[in-house]
C-alpha cells in the first residue's frame, strides 16, 4: 500500500491503473479493475488501484450517516486476492478536492503516478466539482500518453445496476442475500472484540461484540452469521446487531455474535462477520427469561440454515 501520489520512487510508477472509490470492490468494480489488469498484462506493466481516504463523500459531507461498506484492511485484501500489485491510497484533501479534472489527470496520474493505463467505470467522475468524465479521461490520455478503458455498467437478472448505494440499501432493508450478489460474497464487519458486560455468558449464549464504527448501519435485527477468526478458522452462528432494547442502558449498535460450538478468549482480538441471512426483526422482550427464550429459537433456525458447512 502506498499512501499519497507525489515524490515516488520509479519502481512505485508507471502501473496500469483502476480508478474509483471501490467501497465494497463489488462485482461493478470488479469489471473496472478487470480492464486495468488486461491492459496491464498486454503492456507489462504491473497493476495497480487508485482510492481515496477519507473517501470524497465523508469529506465533504461529513454530517451525513455512517455509510462504509468495507474497512481498509478489509479492501486491501479484497484487492490483492484480485491480482493487484500496488494500491495507491490517496489523501483526499483541499489539494485534490480543489484540482480540476485536467489538472488531475496531469499532476495526478501523469506526473506523480506515471500511469501507463487508467481504467474507470461508466460513470466516473473527478476533478472539481466533477467535471472530469469518461470521454474527458479519454482525451487526456491521448494528450498525455497513457491508455484509457472505460467499463460497462454490470447488471443483474432484473437490469439494475451493481452499485454501493445499492448495496447499502439491501443491507438498510434487512437483504444480506441481496447485497450479496452484488458484492459478489457476504457483507461482512471486522473489529475488536470488545469486553462487556457477559450478561450473554450467564444466559448461556456468550457473545462476541463487536461495534459498528463507520459501517453502513445494516436493519437492525437477528443474522445467521459466519466468522473468520485470527487464525482463519471459520464458525458459524447467530447475533443481534442493534442495541439490544431488553437491556437497560443507552447504547451504540453492536454486532454481538454466539459462536456455536465454541468456547475460546478472543477478547480485543480481531474478527470479521459475515451477515449471511436475515432472521427476524429486533425486538424488545417482557424479561431474560423470553429473551433467552428466543435466542435458542433463534440459534435453532441460523443452524438449520447453515447445516451444510457445520457438517
Amino acid at each position: 500500500m502506498i499512501r499519497g501520489w507525489q515524490d515516488l520512487s520509479p519502481g512505485d510508477r508507471g502501473a496500469a491503473l483502476a480508478m474509483g472509490s471501490f467501497d465494497g470492490v463489488h462485482r461493478g468494480h470488479q469489471r473496472v479493475i478487470a480492464l486495468a489488469a488486461r491492459a496491464a498484462g498486454e503492456i507489462g506493466a504491473p497493476l495497480g488501484v487508485i482510492t481515496f481516504d477519507p473517501h470524497p463523500r465523508v469529506y465533504f459531507r461529513p454530517g451525513e450517516p455512517a455509510f462504509r461498506l468495507m474497512q481498509p484492511d478489509q479492501q486491501a485484501r479484497a484487492l490483492e486476492a484480485l491480482g493487484v500489485d500496488i494500491l495507491y491510497v490517496l489523501p483526499w484533501d483541499a489539494e485534490l478536492a480543489n484540482m480540476t479534472d485536467r489538472g488531475f489527470a496531469a499532476r495526478v496520474l501523469h506526473h506523480g503516478l506515471g500511469a501507463r493505463h487508467v481504467a474507470v467505470g461508466f460513470d466516473n467522475s473527478f476533478g472539481k466539482d466533477r467535471t472530469g468524465s469518461p470521454q474527458t479521461m479519454r482525451a487526456y490520455g491521448q494528450e498525455l500518453g497513457f491508455g484509457v478503458s472505460v467499463a460497462e455498467p454490470v447488471e443483474d437478472g432484473a437490469g439494475e445496476k451493481f452499485s454501493s448505494t445499492h448495496v447499502r440499501e439491501a443491507l438498510r432493508e434487512g437483504r444480506p442475500g441481496d447485497a450479496a450478489a452484488i458484492l459478489g460474497r457476504p457483507f461482512a464487519v471486522e473489529g475488536a472484540v470488545q469486553r462487556g458486560r457477559q450478561l450473554g455468558r450467564k444466559l448461556g449464549f456468550p457473545t462476541a461484540n463487536v461495534a459498528l464504527g463507520d459501517y453502513v448501519i445494516p436493519r437492525f435485527g437477528v443474522y445467521a452469521t459466519r466468522t473468520r477468526l485470527p487464525d482463519g478458522r471459520h464458525v458459524p452462528g447467530v447475533a443481534n446487531l442493534g442495541v439490544n432494547p431488553t437491556i437497560e442502558g443507552v447504547r451504540v449498535p453492536l454486532l454481538e455474535v454466539w459462536l456455536f460450538d465454541f468456547d475460546e478468549d478472543i477478547y480485543d482480538q480481531v474478527i470479521e462477520t459475515d451477515l449471511v441471512a436475515f432472521l427476524r426483526p429486533e425486538e424488545k422482550f417482557d424479561g431474560l427469561e423470553a429473551m433467552t427464550s428466543q435466542v435458542m429459537r433463534d440459534a435453532q433456525a441460523a443452524r438449520d440454515l447453515l447445516m451444510p458447512e457445520m457438517e
